[in-house]
């Protein structure tokens, strides 16, 4: 009861906030260029160990994610290129932020933890990277477990509390496990494809 008013009340205001920017006008594609930005400064506060900063950074970025395509349909700006822009940068953000937990590692001479960010960041690529190239062949690749939300909600919890090592472990093994898994994923399907009989 208590977490469906939570859920309720935390999309009135989402809703409120979005019909607040599109009376303005504003194009989606400068809210998804305004959440890369606050990105940035969150790489910028991670490597420089701002740890809880960069979560609320990371936080605020987020929903500026949420924003743009809800904008785009309230307003009827849905556009092929739209959804492009936000995956490329969304991508942008993942290594940005990537490449200020490796900065800061590397400062306090962290050797083995900036590999383990290295192999984070590579996880993290690949998932995507996995799904696109999938989607080439087959109609969908949505499984496996760690998509760009879990990773970023993951990343806001070890910011927030100083917690960033067994994250970045959790993000390197699960990464690599939905990788696995949609390379397997692909191949069944593919298979299955091949194996149908054409359709007259």
């Amino acid at each position: 009861m208590i977490t469906r008013q939570i859920g309720q009340t935390g999309n009135y205001l989402l809703g409120a906030i979005v019909r607040a920017f599109a009376a303005t006008h504003i194009n989606p594609n400068v809210l998804t260029v305004i959440g890369f930005a606050i990105n940035l400064v969150a790489a910028y506060l991670f490597a420089y160990g701002y740890f809880r900063w960069a979560g609320a950074a990371v936080l605020l970025a987020g929903l500026f994610d949420m924003l743009d395509g809800r904008v785009a349909r309230l307003t009827n700006r849905v556009t092929p290129f739209g959804g492009f822009f936000d995956s490329v940068l969304d991508r942008y953000s993942d290594l940005c932020l990537m490449i200020g937990l490796l900065v800061f590692y590397g400062r306090i001479n962290r050797f083995w933890y900036v590999v383990l960010v290295a192999v984070a960041m590579i996880g993290s690529v690949m998932v995507s990277y996995a799904r696109a190239r999938a989607e080439n062949l087959i109609p969908t690749c949505k499984v496996g477990f760690l998509e760009r939300p879990e990773r970023m909600v993951l990343i806001i919890i070890g910011a927030a509390f100083d917690r960033m090592a067994p994250v970045l472990w959790v993000i390197a093994v699960l990464s690599t496990l939905t990788v696995i898994h949609r390379v397997v994923y692909t191949w069944q399907e593919s298979r299955r494809l091949v194996s149908q009989p054409p359709s007259r």
